[in-house]
């Protein structure tokens, strides 16, 4: 079985001032350590890094820097992969999303169309409304 983590768990794992740091990390090493394949899909990390290093959002931001060192200490593990839309993915998004996905539910779509198109079925994460999609299991590790 393959897994993926949300932004909101990579967040929370490099933040140490969140209550929540703690287990994050413990579960985002647990994963990265393998057997199981842990996912990274680009628009995941690219919200890890617009997140972390926001201003506006932490009072002490993660520099580019480390929010990029964080990423690639964890694609340096040989149980992480990325991947990418494939052929195809245009059909696999509509699909997901049917025809009422708008704002702030686009990139959730998009996440849960890249989890269809290779097969990864479970989701740490602590958004809610990834219960929307058939086929993906979101599991909030913090519960």
């Amino acid at each position: 079985m393959s897994v993926t983590v949300d932004a909101n768990v990579l967040i929370y794992a490099s933040n140490a001032d969140d209550e929540q740091h703690e287990r994050a990390r413990e579960l985002v090493l647990q994963l990265a350590g393998g057997p199981e394949l842990l996912y990274l899909f680009w628009p995941t990390i690219m919200a890890f890094l617009r997140i972390a290093t926001h201003p506006a959002i932490f009072r002490n931001p993660a520099t580019p820097k480390q929010a990029t060192a964080a990423i690639t200490a964890l694609l340096e593990r040989p149980t992480v992969r990325t991947v990418a839309e494939d052929t195809g993915f245009w059909d696999v998004y509509r699909a997901t999303s049917g025809d009422d996905v708008r704002g702030n539910r686009v990139p959730d779509t998009h996440l849960a169309a890249l989890m269809r198109q290779h097969g990864v079925t479970v989701i740490y994460t602590r958004d809610r409304d990834f219960r929307r999609y058939d086929g993906i299991e979101p599991r909030d590790p913090f519960t």
